[in-house]
């Protein structure tokens, strides 16, 4: 075996394979893996102002965001919903690709409980 065919087989074989390009670099933020990381943040927020909607709603708590922190929660659950699936759609790799699948999954995940518990409580104070 000559050192050019030692040296060059590597380089055939990322240029004919495209799975074996390298995915994207752990320190770069993309733009999948900044949407998906709003989004998640998005749901836990609207998580969090339903949970405390759903505390007033059932009398545990005297203050709170109410029927309006209810609408909220529902609001952003749906909004991290819908990113999230934008973000898994467009994609273009599997996991751990650096494209923000395993995030968008997470915030769909995320908003799904927010919408939830918003609706748990709008249910509450009708």
């Amino acid at each position: 075996m000559s050192v050019g065919f030692m040296l060059g087989a590597p380089l055939l074989a990322v240029a004919t394979h495209p799975l074996a390009l390298p995915s994207a670099s752990p320190y770069e933020l993309s733009s999948g893996r900044l949407l998906s990381i709003l989004a998640g943040v998005v749901g836990l927020a609207g998580a969090v102002v339903g949970g405390l909607a759903l505390l007033r709603s059932t009398g545990r708590r005297r203050t709170g965001p109410g029927r309006r922190g209810a609408v909220i929660s529902v609001v952003f659950g749906m909004a991290a919903v819908a990113v999230g699936a934008l973000v898994a759609v467009t994609a273009d790799g599997g996991l751990g690709t650096g494209n923000g699948l395993g995030g968008s999954i997470v915030a769909m995940f995320v908003g799904l409980i927010a919408t939830t518990v918003g609706g748990f409580a709008l249910a509450r104070r009708t």
